[in-house]
């Protein structure tokens, strides 16, 4: 061995520990680029690394491992990089573990407040205060300030990235303009100072709806000079001024939307109230006042009522006023020949004078004059009287068409002409009945209840002094008291003539009559009534052949007034009859529902349906060996009757007959029930036990439908013997037939089964026969015995409806 290297192996080791270097507690700042570095110094050799965390989530962070130092590169820090971090270092075969906890914060921005601009005067108004990106949120503390004065404090847990911190607060007027503050302090140890609190102050606008309105200005102008008003309000924003002018009629002028009002050159029309409207977006306020114009009497004017040109004896009203500011005396004067004459006078501006019968001497001037302390102003009215010019008005005029027992007023009316006299005549010579009222310039013809001999034509005759005139109606009576009146000659067989009458009563003119006959919208028959001289009953028939379609037909009779100025009302007057059409049943039909053939037990309905009129009487009988049975009897449309369970029994013809007064029609249906084998008896005869060589009958009998077959067989033997009408006949019988025989019943439903046994005695006298000896000519005579069972069994199976194997007959056998 060398001995340098036995040397190196005797010399004693040295044991190093090495040092490895990692913060035990790190802050970062979410955005920041941080690095975390870990060495082990004191190894003389590379160093390998290797960086883990506690919690087991990715790091999004990159390394960069050097000979005794690796370096963790935070390239942005967000808020789940805060974590325990192990660093593990390996050198040579020593390997060191070192943990450091990463905490994060954040609390990038100043708070942002909300609602400071906006608030209401007077009313609760909620402040916010956000924060956003903060971290972590349970160390954060917001506080508002007013002033140095703390309002409110928020600390705690909170949850989310972003907050919003309340406030309410009722502002007042001096409150407007000033400053409230949201300060915001992130307490974690180890964060800059100048990082730890941040916060904002906002001026505070206090918004309120207009108050304390007034309105300035002079209330009394001169007229034509200017008048300016004055407006002022507090509020904020700041108002709106709107001026509008109110007239006494009640209705308003927008005058402008400026705080002053300037009127240039007043007049009259100016003088008023001027009312300021004042709003905002939270409200509105009004303030008024009334300007006065002062000025010389103005418009003064002179009426006369009802006219200036006034008939002699006509009554007359002269007013006389006027319209300045203010008006202290008015006078009412008549000039002739250039002088004045004073008729009336008043403190005021009116007055007013009456003449209640004028003469052709009254025509003239007449002048009003209106006095104040700023002048006087006159106008003049010419006033003419004339002759009277006589008129005269008939109502109604020209024509009047009225109903027989109607009331009628003819008025005569006269016009200028002070005293009329009025006569009446009637132009056909007749005597005039009625009453006549005269009163002044009117005259009545009055007609309580006029009647046919009131016709003719009225002449009204006026007269004024050497002046007549007169005027003329044409009085026109009718009489249609009442609806027309339908009646039928009732009820009508199909194929009968219908008689149809409609009746008219008291109705005049009759030749001014139709009567139209209608069937639905259609015309079928006209009449027109002839000349009467007073009123009579108009009568119309009608007559068609009635058909079943006619059935419910609505005919309508119309009876018409062709009279001109007869109200449309009661120019037109119907009435209509139902047609009621009989006849004999028809159509009828019998329903099967589910099936007409059906197993035992099931359930049917049968429905009977016809149609007649009258109703007729619906009669569900079944028809069964030559018999029939009644099931059920209605009177109307329908009948429905259910057999819940059906039996072999209910098989049969089903008839429904309807029947009313006028005849009867029926339909039926054939119901089949079907069942599977049941009942199974077997019958032997002699006996089951015999002699050697005797014969035995056997008789099976069944209830069933469609018919069975019967197959007996011996139950050691695989031959079947087949059977229709379930005889067997066994001749000769020996020692081998004895045994257990099985009768089997079936149709396409089921079967039954029946087992017996045959004993049969042995006698030795010949060899015995076999089965095959004596079944065959049993066969053949139950063949033959058949066909006759057939034929019958078909016949009553057909009627009754099930099947019941014929019963043996000794006699035969």
């Amino acid at each position: 061995m060398d001995s340098a290297l036995l040397l190196t192996l005797l010399l004693p080791v040295a044991v190093v520990s090495h040092v490895l270097d990692l913060p035990s507690q790190v802050l970062f700042k979410v955005g920041d680029r941080r690095e975390l570095t870990c060495s082990m110094s004191s190894c003389p050799e590379k160093v390998k690394f290797v960086w883990t965390t506690i919690e087991d989530r990715p790091l999004f962070t990159t390394t960069d491992s050097r000979d005794r130092e690796s370096v963790m590169v935070f390239d942005s820090v967000m808020k789940n990089h805060e974590n325990i971090i192990l660093c593990k270092a390996t050198c040579g075969k020593e390997t060191k573990h070192a943990a450091t906890t990463v905490k994060v914060y954040s609390f990038p921005k100043n708070p942002v407040i909300s609602g400071h601009d906006s608030l209401k005067l007077g009313e609760e108004n909620v402040l916010r205060c956000e924060v956003s990106s903060i971290h972590p949120l349970e160390l954060l503390e917001v506080q508002w300030l007013y002033g140095d004065t703390v309002l409110q404090t928020y600390e705690g847990e909170f949850e989310g990235d972003a907050y919003s911190f309340p406030f309410i607060f009722t502002p007042s007027n001096k409150d407007d303009g000033k400053a409230i503050t949201c300060r915001a302090s992130l307490r974690v140890d180890g964060i800059p100072a100048d990082e730890m609190t941040k916060e904002t102050s906002v001026p505070m606008t206090v918004l309120s709806a207009p108050h304390n309105v007034k309105v300035s200005g002079v209330t009394a102008v001169p007229l034509g000079s200017s008048l300016t008003l004055t407006c002022e309000a507090e509020g904020k924003p700041k108002p709106a001024f709107t001026w509008t002018a109110l007239k006494p009629d009640g209705q308003s002028v927008e005058m402008g939307k400026h705080q002053d009002l300037f009127m240039q050159d007043v007049s009259l029309s100016d003088a008023g109230t001027y009312q300021c409207d004042v709003s905002n977006d939270l409200g509105s306020q009004k303030a008024s006042i009334s300007v006065v114009v002062q000025a010389p009497p103005m418009d003064t004017l002179i009426v006369a009522s009802p006219q200036s040109t006034l008939k002699e004896g006509d009554s007359v009203s002269i007013s006389c006023n006027s319209s300045g500011v203010p008006v202290t005396h008015v006078v009412l004067s008549r000039r002739v020949n250039g002088v004045k004459t004073e008729i009336m006078s008043s403190e005021g501006a009116e007055t007013s004078v009456t003449i209640d019968s004028v003469k052709l001497a009254d025509s003239g001037m007449f002048v009003c004059e209106a006095f104040n302390d700023y002048g006087s102003q006159e106008t003049t009215l010419n006033l003419t009287v004339e002759a009277h010019l006589l008129e005269v008005a008939l109502q109604p005029d020209d024509e009047v068409v009225l109903e027989k027992g109607s009331s009628l007023i003819l008025s005569c009316q006269a016009s200028g002409c002070p005293q009329p006299k009025f006569s009446w005549k009637n132009l056909s010579n007749m005597p005039i009945l009625s009453r006549l009222k005269t009163d002044g310039f009117r005259s009545q013809l009055v007609f309580d209840l006029v009647e046919l001999e009131d016709e003719g034509t009225y002449l009204c005759e006026v007269t004024c002094g050497s002046i007549k005139k007169s005027k003329q109606t044409e009085v026109k009576v009718f009489s249609f008291p009442t609806s027309p009146v339908v009646k039928n000659s009732g009820p009508s067989l199909v194929g009968e003539m219908m008689k149809l009458t409609c009746t008219a009563q008291e109705v005049f003119p009759a030749n001014l009559f139709q009567i139209l006959w209608m069937d639905g919208e259609r015309e079928v028959h006209l009449e027109t009534g002839s000349f009467s001289s007073g009123t009579i009953n108009l009568t119309s028939v009608y007559s068609y052949h009635v058909n079943t379609e006619d059935q419910d037909k609505r005919i309508t009779c119309k009876v018409l007034l062709e009279m001109r100025g007869v109200p449309a009302d009661q120019a037109v007057k119907t009435a209509s009859t139902t047609l009621s059409i009989y006849y004999p049943p028809r159509a009828t039909s019998i329903t099967v529902s589910p099936l007409t053939e059906l197993k035992e037990g099931e359930s049917v309905s049968i429905s009977c349906l016809s149609d007649s009129f009258p109703v007729g009487r619906t009669v569900l009988s079944r028809v069964m060996n030559g018999g029939q049975t009644e099931l059920m009897t209605s009177d109307g449309l329908e009948t429905l009757f259910t057999i819940p369970s059906v039996e072999l029994d209910d098989s049969g013809v089903y008839v429904c007959e309807t029947s009313n007064m006028y005849g009867s029609h029926n339909n039926s249906v054939e119901i089949t029930v079907k069942a599977p084998p049941r009942n199974t008896t077997v019958e032997i005869f002699p006996s089951t036990d015999v002699q050697e060589g005797q014969n035995i009958t056997i008789c099976c009998r069944s209830v069933s439908f469609p018919p069975p077959t019967v197959v007996l067989n011996k139950l050691d033997s695989e031959k079947n013997v087949y059977s229709l009408d379930g005889v067997f006949l066994m001749i000769n019988l020996t020692p081998n037939d004895t045994g257990l025989y099985q009768i089997n019943v079936t149709n396409y439903l089921g079967y039954e089964t029946e087992i017996f046994n045959i004993s049969v005695l042995e006698k030795r006298v010949n060899p015995p026969l076999g089965w095959n000896d004596f079944l065959i000519p049993a066969i053949c005579l139950g063949v033959a015995a058949a066909l006759l069972g057939v034929v019958v069994y078909v016949w009553r199976a057909r009627k009754k409806g099930s099947y019941d194997l014929t019963k043996c007959n000794l006699s035969t056998v």
